[in-house]
């Protein structure tokens, strides 16, 4: 398992996040900013939970350490997107089987 880095803001916080995961988060802030839509991103971090307020002003960097870029699940972007559009921000959920995922839907 390769772990990246998110690096959010000016004074450069930064947040280590599975590249896998990492990449999949990239593709939902990409489509969020894009349409100026500003959200709220928590990170689970035992004891307690970190979230920022991810908004199109702000520089975020996405560095990844692995030697190939993640396949991508449609499915699990989708998961993503539905909770970065929800009340309570993006969470990050478990990654559903994108097989039957593409069955059902």
């Amino acid at each position: 398992m390769d772990v990246g880095k998110l690096v959010y803001g000016s004074d450069s916080r930064s947040l280590d996040i599975d590249d896998r995961v990492l990449a999949h988060l990239r593709v939902v802030f990409m489509n969020k900013l894009r349409r100026l839509e500003p959200f709220m991103f928590h990170l689970p971090d035992p004891p307690g939970v970190r979230s920022l307020w991810v908004h199109p002003a702000v520089p975020i960097v996405f560095h990844f350490y692995g030697s190939r870029a993640p396949r991508l699940n449609r499915a699990w972007v989708d998961a993503l997107m539905l909770e970065a559009a929800g009340p309570h921000g993006l969470r990050i959920v478990a990654e559903p089987d994108e097989e039957n995922a593409a069955a059902s839907g």
